[in-house]
C-alpha cells in the first residue's frame, strides 16, 4: 500500500485539531470557575470602558489605514517571493507583470503616506 504524499499533512493537522480541542477540554475542567461583575464586563486593557453610541462610535481613519498598509505589504510580499524565486524561468512577460504591480504597490502606499497613515501621533 502506498503512503499518500498529503498524509503527513494531514497527519500534522489532526495532531493540531486533537491539540487545541484537549488545551479547551482541559482549560474548562482545571480551571476556576469564580465568576464576578467585572470578569464578565467588557475588558479594555484595564481602562474602564466609555459609554458607547447605540449604533457604535466611529473610528478615526488611521485605523483603516494602518489595516490597508499592513494588507499591502503583506500581499506584496506574498506575491514578491515567488517570483523572486522563479525569476530565471519567467520570460520578459513576468519582469513586465511585476513592474506593474509594484507601481500599484507603491500608489496605495503613496496614497497611505498622503492620508498620514504612516505618521505616528
Amino acid at each position: 500500500m502506498t503512503l499518500s504524499p498529503y498524509a503527513p499533512i494531514i497527519g500534522l493537522f489532526a495532531i493540531a485539531a486533537a491539540f487545541a480541542l484537549f488545551s479547551v477540554a482541559a482549560a474548562r475542567f482545571a480551571g476556576p470557575r469564580r465568576y464576578n461583575k467585572a470578569k464578565l464586563e467588557a475588558y479594555e486593557c484595564g481602562i474602564e470602558p466609555s459609554p458607547q453610541p447605540v449604533g457604535g462610535g466611529r473610528f478615526p481613519i488611521k485605523f483603516y489605514l494602518t489595516a490597508m498598509l499592513f494588507i499591502v505589504f503583506d500581499i506584496e510580499i506574498i506575491f514578491l517571493y515567488p517570483w523572486a524565486v522563479s525569476f530565471d524561468a519567467l520570460p520578459i512577460f513576468g519582469f513586465v507583470e511585476m513592474v506593474l504591480f509594484i507601481v500599484a504597490v507603491f500608489v496605495a502606499y503613496a496614497y497611505v503616506w498622503r492620508r498620514g497613515g504612516l505618521d505616528w501621533d
